[in-house]
């Protein structure tokens, strides 16, 4: 199983938007994601910087964040969330690969 991390950008002011569209995610949109092999998710938010800190487990070569199929699912998801968030022209978010340089199971 492969660990994938990534960083994304919350607009200020809009913390408390994002946890409570989080706590509501739809339970379509979390089927899907465990359909393409994630598990183990987590998004954590560093208050100083307003930076998305997240991290996944992965049994395939995708993860969340792979935009290149799309279903209509996360699109719709990524609409809803691209006013609180900065985002790609496509809505999906603005996130960005980190390279792991630690592990201790």
């Amino acid at each position: 199983m492969k660990r994938f991390a990534f960083k994304m950008y919350l607009k200020k002011g809009c913390e408390e938007e994002y946890a409570k569209r989080h706590a509501a995610i739809w339970p379509e949109l979390v089927e899907m994601i465990k359909e393409q092999g994630v598990s183990d998710y987590s998004i954590f938010w560093d208050k100083d910087t307003n930076l998305l800190f997240a991290v996944q487990k992965c049994d395939k070569e995708t993860n969340s964040q792979d935009t290149t199929n799309v279903d209509p699912i996360t699109q719709k998801w990524w609409d809803m969330m691209a006013d609180i968030m900065e985002v790609n022209p496509d809505n999906s978010p603005v996130s960005i690969p980190l390279v792991e340089l630690f592990h201790l199971d």
